[in-house]
């Protein structure tokens, strides 16, 4: 073999050999560069998430703390993260009090109520954050009733010292439902049947399939009536009436802001702003004092985005189906005006 060849043959095979080092070294380096990447932008994520879950900032300076009860009540969980700031937030707010019941600073709190209602274990689990807060600090808590402050709403109310109400409210409904689906008859005319293999004869109770028994209406009917006596229970404590005042008033029925007023359940009609400086003439404050509401701006961010997204997507009947048992009949306990 001649000199010029073998010295190609070397030359050829240290660039195949060079190729390939440099090339499985840059994958390594791309993998890696990759990873250190996604890395830091979960960490960027999670704090961000963290700091909207995880804890409240509270002003530097004397305020009264403002919550939202706005549209209807329920869990925020995960979802939260695409909840307008307006929206109501359970998991916010509850921690919102915790902060306040710790801050010097905080002066009281003001309800700003304009919901349905909304599901009985969060209407009562921020009825008893309230009260805890003002047995804790002996800070007064105020209400205002904007265009409704219906069943769980006005629940949550039952915490305030002093409730004013817009002479357009809709208030009351204090009561309790569920709501079931049931699409037996629509399955018969399919020749659609539904099995369900369970441990007990009332396991399935409810399910869209079949019609509920004697017996398991009278189950849910209990439900229903315990969280009834619940519910008139706090009303009578928070408006300083006797349960059987309370009954002849919860039936169900929405009262205008004028009607409360003549029933007792609303203390005054007002618009909210006199309603904020007869807070603050009570409280002995400075007038400019601050009405502070947390704000959520990675919520609204993605509200914003994803709301945008959602407008342009048609929705297709299984979305239809989803409102349909999500806001008509799930079968949860709700203190919630239809």
């Amino acid at each position: 073999m001649k000199t010029k060849q073998l010295i190609g043959i070397i030359v050829t095979g240290v660039v195949i050999i060079a190729v390939g080092v440099t090339g499985i070294v840059s994958n390594v380096v791309s993998k890696k560069l990759l990873a250190e990447s996604e890395e830091k932008s979960n960490a960027v994520f999670r704090q961000i998430f963290d700091g909207v879950t995880s804890g409240v900032e509270l002003p530097d300076e004397e305020f009264i703390g403002v919550l939202n009860i706005v549209g209807e009540i329920g869990a925020s969980g995960g979802s939260s993260y695409f909840r307008s700031g307006s929206a109501y937030n359970h998991e916010l707010y509850m921690k919102y009090v915790d902060e306040m019941e710790k801050s010097d600073l905080n002066k009281g709190i003001f309800l700003y109520v304009n919901s349905p209602g909304g599901s009985v274990y969060e209407s009562d689990e921020l009825y008893q954050k309230l009260m805890e807060y003002k047995e804790v600090t002996k800070r007064p808590i105020w209400a205002y009733f904007a265009s409704q402050a219906c069943s769980g709403g006005y629940y949550i109310s039952m915490a305030a010292d002093e409730i004013q109400a817009n002479r357009n409210t809709w208030t009351g409904s204090i009561g309790v439902i569920i709501s079931l689906t049931n699409v037996k008859g629509l399955y018969d005319k399919l020749g659609i049947k539904e099995i369900d293999i369970t441990s007990g004869k009332n396991k399935a109770m409810g399910s869209m399939g079949l019609d509920l028994t004697e017996e398991q209406e009278g189950i849910l009917q209990s439900l229903v009536d315990e969280a009834y006596d619940q519910f008139v229970g706090i009303v009578a404590e928070g408006r300083n009436m006797s349960e059987s005042e309370v009954r002849t008033l919860a039936d169900g029925r929405i009262y205008s802001g004028n009607q409360a007023v003549q029933n007792g359940l609303v203390d005054a009609i007002a618009n909210v702003e006199d309603t904020k400086a007869a807070f603050i003439e009570k409280l002995e404050c400075d007038k400019d004092i601050l009405f502070y509401e947390p704000e959520n701006d990675v919520g609204d961010f993605f509200n914003s985005l994803f709301g945008k997204v959602e407008e342009l997507l048609p929705k297709s009947e299984t979305d239809l189906a989803d409102d349909i048992m999500n806001h008509q009949g799930n079968g949860v306990l709700k203190y919630y005006a239809k």
